[in-house]
């Protein structure tokens, strides 16, 4: 297993502030997909910003109300539109695995990392260690909001995965395949004209990928 120490030289800079976060939000129309005022996103990002633990924390919205398929679209790299893979049309119903959002339109996500450490390891080999650190993954819908929120957070070779993200089948198993957020290579069925753009995708549960990490969180609260 690869080391687990953090590179300093992969921290990236600090989150825009959450009034910031909330304008974003609206110049892209996400609160009119989510049933949501303006005002609304407005008021909570003020309400959170005069309360502890709003530094740097990232504003995001249930994925109730902007499920992955509304908001990957919304995503830039070099003036390419983000996309969802096309053998990902289920991708809305990755929900979030073993841990609950608060039960709340919008909410805050803390403490988020990138899990560069993590590169070249599989999500079944991330998952006890990001418990052990007290961490848990993001769900995709979280991951995107980053990336609107600070494209930066996407490099080429240091993407991550978004494993809290897992789809249930029928039978009770879970799918092996885990969502993740990288950027194009052009190639396949994604499309020479998609080269460098974000992309939403997939890995096998127990698949290693020197590229990504797996992105995590210390805590939510709405």
């Amino acid at each position: 297993m690869p080391d687990t120490t953090p590179d300093p030289s992969t921290v990236l800079p600090a989150l825009p502030a959450l009034s910031a976060q909330a304008e974003r939000l609206i110049e892209l129309g996400v609160h009119e997909g989510a049933g949501l005022s303006a005002d609304e996103i407005r008021t909570f990002a003020a309400r959170a910003a005069a309360g502890a633990g709003g530094d740097g924390a990232l504003l995001a919205v249930h994925p109730d109300r902007a499920p992955a398929s509304a908001l990957a679209p919304l995503l830039r790299r070099d003036g390419k539109p983000g996309f969802v893979v096309v053998d990902m049309p289920d991708v809305d119903e990755f929900a979030p695995c073993a841990l609950e959002l608060p039960d709340a339109p919008l909410y805050l996500v803390t403490g988020i990392d990138r899990g560069d450490h993590m590169s070249n390891w599989s999500p079944d080999e991330a998952l006890p260690a990001l418990t052990k650190e007290d961490r848990t993954p993001l769900v995709l819908t979280e991951g995107i909001h980053w990336v609107l929120q600070q494209p930066e957070a996407l490099e080429r070779n240091l993407c991550f995965m978004t494993i809290a993200s897992r789809l249930r089948k029928p039978n009770g198993t879970l799918d092996a395949r885990t969502p993740a957020i990288w950027i194009s290579n052009g190639t396949g069925r994604d499309g020479r004209e998609r080269r460098d753009a974000p992309k939403v995708g997939w890995c096998w549960w127990n698949n290693r990928h020197t590229w990504l990490g797996f992105a995590s969180t210390t805590g939510r609260r709405g």
